[in-house]
């Protein structure tokens, strides 16, 4: 892949071959406990499952575990889940899953080692300093689109703004549509229902042509699948896990421990909970067809005990973070982690909060990292110039995935006498233009030639680039046909009465 960056003035900087789709931890991954505490994290958690057990809302599900041997009080709706079920689960759970695209340069591996990023998701309201906040509409979702494609750093598409002017009933419809008209990387797809997935699946078959050879081979769609912390699963993510399990595409389980408030105020006591919660929803889904893709996750922080918030960027999240990787790579799978912000606005709070959580998942081994870039408000809000600035630090950590040279640059060290400079060493001049990589909002200029240019901040000059990718963002090759494939089936089931999120 090439890059290159808008200078002062609309220049153009010199392309740089780089790749920045194909990713892989350069880095060693950190450790917050010892093996031997790691071991009795996960014993404790199996110990939660077995004594105390899950409740779960789905009598299918339970159904499908008192079938694996679970101990099922239907009364209580809680299902008791021994070790050797969860042994078994993951036993046969895939450690290697091929995430495929519409354009087969975007497929990535989801395996331990590859580094995949996502845009903020799931956010109600849409926020940039030309228009304002605002429920989030389907322009606003579909412009987020845009805004994830025009990134080779963004690896998987995600529901970055919540389309809220369209009905629940239809919404799928739009959001699928806009997935293969708008971008061409690996999609997701809510577990909003039965019918809604089982049409999203139809839909992404369609738009993008599959035989059912084609669509049995790899993951065309994933989703997240959140518990309801603690120790509850409820009926759209407990059929979620089961339809995505028989369907082969891919569960990312994550449950969504708050320390102090729906977790124990513990790091380690949090873990436990989200561990016995993954690995309940884990042998759901393999009960449900052995072998089912899926993967671990955590997004786990702690709250502000003074009100109650979620925060975000702390110390906490990133020892949970380092510990979710522990376990992950003991129980084998590949992971999922998170970054985000609770700051209101595209500040230094904003800033530093995202950018932890970005190296708390480096860090920690994380195969994907979830609202890695847009994410403000605790969720609430995905902003345009918060997509931008956090952009920065993603594509600066793809760096530091790029192969590095062992140069020793002798010939450079010789020719400068000492006391000399390197500005004009032949090396340099070899290198210069593509050596480093341009920022994308950051200014490297002096005061003054800063303040001729309009004294801009990070933010400000972010609005000029998300503006100017909205713009040149090409459409992707399958873009018209698959908009005219899917026009028939979206009219025709709108025309029906749609697919409501319940059912």
């Amino acid at each position: 892949m090439t890059r290159e960056r808008h200078g002062r003035g609309g220049r153009r900087a010199p392309a740089r071959a780089v790749d920045y789709v194909r990713l892989r931890n350069p880095f060693r991954p950190q450790a917050v406990f010892s093996d031997d505490e790691v071991a009795g994290l996960h014993a404790a958690a199996l110990d939660v499952l077995e004594r105390l057990g899950m409740r779960i809302l789905l009598p299918e599900a339970r159904a499908l575990l008192r079938g694996a041997g679970a101990l099922v009080d239907e009364a209580g709706e809680t299902v008791r889940i021994g070790r050797e079920i969860v042994e078994a689960a993951l036993a046969a759970a895939p450690r290697r899953v091929r995430l495929r695209a519409a354009n087969p340069a975007r497929e990535r591996d989801y395996a331990e080692g590859e580094t995949l990023f996502s845009a903020g998701a799931g956010c109600p309201n849409a926020s940039d300093a030309a228009r304002g906040r605002r429920p989030g509409r389907l322009a606003d979702y579909e412009e987020a689109l845009v805004l994830q494609q025009s990134f080779d750093a963004i690896h998987k598409h995600g529901p970055s703004v919540e389309p809220q002017d369209v009905p629940a009933h239809l919404r799928h419809y739009a959001m699928m549509r806009g997935q293969m008209v708008l971008g061409d990387k690996p999609m997701f797809v809510y577990a909003r229902g039965r019918r809604q997935v089982a049409e999203c699946f139809e839909m992404i078959r369609l738009g993008l042509d599959l035989s059912e050879d084609d669509w049995g081979r790899g993951v065309w769609a994933s989703t997240v699948i959140n518990t309801n912390s603690p120790r509850q699963l409820d009926v759209p993510m407990a059929e979620g896990v089961i339809d995505f399990a028989r369907a082969g595409q891919l569960s990312v389980i994550t449950p969504f421990c708050l320390m102090g408030a729906m977790a124990p105020v513990t790091v380690a006591g949090a873990l436990v909970l989200q561990h016995a919660e993954a690995l309940a929803c884990i042998a759901l889904a393999q009960t449900a067809r052995p072998g089912a893709p899926v993967s671990y996750g955590g997004f786990g922080s702690n709250v502000d005990m003074r009100s109650g918030a979620p925060a975000f960027g702390t110390a906490e999240q990133v020892r949970m973070q380092l510990g979710t990787g522990q376990l992950a790579r003991l129980i084998g799978l590949p992971f999922r982690s998170a970054a985000g912000s609770a700051a209101n606005l595209a500040d230094a709070q904003g800033a530093t909060e995202n950018l932890m959580g970005l190296w708390g998942a480096l860090l920690s081994g994380a195969t994907l990292c979830i609202h890695a870039a847009g994410w403000l408000e605790g969720g609430l809000a995905f902003g345009y110039e918060k997509f931008v600035t956090d952009m920065e630090a993603v594509e600066t950590l793809a760096e530091l995935c790029q192969p590095l040279a062992a140069d020793p640059a002798i010939e450079a060290i010789a020719e400068v006498a000492p006391g000399g400079h390197f500005f004009a060493a032949a090396h340099t001049m070899a290198r210069y233009a593509t050596a480093f990589r341009a920022p994308l909002v950051a200014d490297l200029s002096n005061h003054g030639a800063w303040a001729e240019a309009g004294g801009l901040g990070a933010a400000e000059r972010a609005t000029a680039e998300w503006r100017r990718r909205l713009a040149e963002t090409p459409r992707p090759a399958q873009s018209a046909a698959a908009a005219e494939r899917l026009a028939p089936y979206i009219e025709a089931r709108s025309r029906a009465g749609g697919a409501p999120p319940s059912d």
